[in-house]
């Protein structure tokens, strides 16, 4: 049967669960193993999709439409896995869930309890995931132990390790080990977190410290004894200058060989090869050039919002040994900056997706910008949408030109309702979600970038380019490089005469994986590179940069 990893976490929340998770998926992989991932998260939201992304960061779509939290991202990307909605539930989805079987009355008129039926539902959603095709099921509970919203998901765990015996389930909990002015390194916080990982009835069998600092054989055995784990099973993750770079610092402090013993899984039927991941951290510590990248957005001041979009990048500046240095505009004051030197020292402009009006008009400005000044331009969803605005207003002659989602009234609608939508009234869930497919224009720059004519791209989106105008703004010079396999949706728009002027209804970022950039955000930073040499080429070569 599958095996299962159980991940929680203590002292603090973003500590890097998502990512010490991944890398310990990684790590089996590289042992040939077959994992799958999945979260856990406490809060009663049934998924992320009406969240603030200023808040809580992306919703990272999965290729059947799901809205999930921005952790998958970060598992797809390592694990080199297409993940699936089971792979994120909420205590709101549970519940739901849960209420609806007692509505039905499959419950027989039992009085329904968290426990068994909420720790039952729970378990159900984590069996879900283990099938044939997966030997290692990794799971990370989101939250921190002690949250009183945790409490279900920490007793269905708990009793998931008595249903499928010892043998098949590993507990791994990641805390702080802080470094103090006074230069000593404290466990207590440590201590005190799995107190109360054990208070609940969890032993942990591996505890993940982070830190800034190695931790010191000393504070490996003090854990140990305090804890009542052996020293193997302390391991020290230590900031890493890359992301990237996890795997291989916690593969040489012995986690994956640890895990592999606990769960009873041969070692030496399954040698791990670590040199593909080796060769993309070689990239990555390698960077020899630099491009200079503005992400015009509405969330700004918190990065996370664009977490896919800027791994994507960072993916496509790996491929050709670039660091890509990232300007962050608040997309509201983009009207006061146009023609200032940080708008016209950007090598590329990336405009993202987003709801709401605040901040369109100044990424219609950018878009124009970019247009009118041979500045690579890459626009993801609604960066699509203000594309279209901008040409609609400066060349078709249609000034009041917008999409109904900002200006109700507009006499242009270029961009409108998708007809599909037009009786929607629940928010959650109910936009064009998943993996659609777009037939790409034969010698157009999309379809060149991809090399192929037919491709596959997630979206989420309910507003789309309003075909009645496709013909007067093609007619100007747009380019509808990409639509749907029947023709109604435009996916795709482009310039020709431009070195890179390309929008995308969908978004790709989310298919970007670090050894593998997507190839639109490949040739994006291509036209980066090419725009940076011609400007100043002196800022290619990281060693000439003071």
């Amino acid at each position: 049967m599958s095996k299962f990893i159980f991940v929680t976490g203590g002292v603090s929340s973003s500590l890097g669960k998502g990512l010490t998770a991944s890398s310990l998926g990684r790590l089996l992989k590289c042992r040939g193993l077959r994992v799958t991932m999945c979260k856990l998260d406490p809060y009663i939201n049934v998924d992320p999709g009406t969240m603030n992304p200023g808040e809580h960061g992306e919703v990272f779509v999965t290729h059947d439409g799901g809205e999930t939290d921005l952790d998958l991202g970060h598992y797809e990307r390592f694990i080199d896995e297409d993940l699936g909605q089971n792979s994120n539930t909420t205590t709101g989805w549970i519940y739901r869930s849960v209420i609806e079987k007692e509505r039905r009355g499959d419950f027989l008129g039992r009085t329904v309890q968290v426990i068994p039926h909420v720790t039952d539902e729970i378990k159900d959603w984590v069996r879900l995931l283990a099938d044939d095709d997966v030997d290692v099921v990794i799971v990370e509970i989101g939250g921190t132990v002690g949250d009183i919203e945790i409490v279900p998901f920490i007793e269905a765990i708990r009793q998931f390790r008595r249903d499928v015996g010892r043998e098949n389930v590993c507990y791994m909990h990641l805390t702080l080990v802080p470094y103090l002015v006074t230069g000593e390194q404290k466990t207590k916080p440590t201590q005190h977190s799995v107190t109360e990982l054990r208070s609940r009835g969890i032993q942990p069998d591996v505890i993940v410290c982070r830190s800034d600092k190695p931790i010191s054989e000393n504070l490996k055995r003090k854990i140990s004894n305090l804890c009542d784990v052996s020293m193997e099973a302390v391991v020290s993750a230590v900031d890493a200058p890359s992301i990237y770079e996890i795997p291989l610092v916690l593969h040489d402090q012995g986690l994956d060989g640890f895990v592999c013993r606990t769960l009873g899984i041969d070692e030496a039927s399954h040698p791990i090869d670590l040199s593909q991941w080796e060769e993309l951290v070689r990239r990555v510590e390698s960077l020899s050039r630099r491009v200079k990248v503005g992400i015009v957005g509405k969330y700004v001041s918190m990065p996370d919002a664009y977490m896919s979009v800027v791994e994507a990048l960072r993916s496509a500046g790996f491929h050709y040994g670039t660091e890509i240095e990232l300007d962050w505009i608040d997309a509201e004051k983009v009207p006061d900056l146009l023609g200032t030197d940080r708008i016209r020292q950007l090598d590329a402009i990336v405009i993202p997706g987003g709801f709401g009006v605040r901040g369109v008009e100044g990424m219609v400005a950018a878009a124009g910008y970019a247009r009118d000044h041979a500045i690579p331009c890459l626009g993801l969803c609604l960066g699509l949408q203000v594309m279209v605005i901008s040409v609609a207003r400066d060349w078709a002659n249609l000034p009041r030109a917008n999409s109904r989602e900002f200006d109700s009234l507009t006499p242009d609608p270029v961009i409108d309702l998708m007809p599909d939508q037009a009786h929607v009234t629940d928010k959650g869930g109910t936009m064009r979600l998943g993996s659609y497919q777009a037939a790409l224009l034969p010698g157009s720059k999309v379809s060149e970038a991809y090399g192929t004519l037919g491709v596959t791209e997630r979206h989420r989106h309910r507003f789309e380019f309003n075909n009645k105008y496709r013909t007067r703004l093609e007619a100007v010079g747009l380019v509808c490089s990409g639509t749907s396999p029947d023709g109604r949706l435009v996916e795709f728009v482009e310039l020709a005469d431009h070195p890179f002027w390309i929008g995308t209804q969908a978004h790709p970022e989310f298919k970007s994986r670090p050894d593998r950039a997507h190839p639109l955000f490949r040739e994006f930073v291509a036209a980066a590179l090419d725009r940076a040499e011609g400007r100043e080429p002196h800022l290619l070569d990281l060693d000439r940069v003071p």
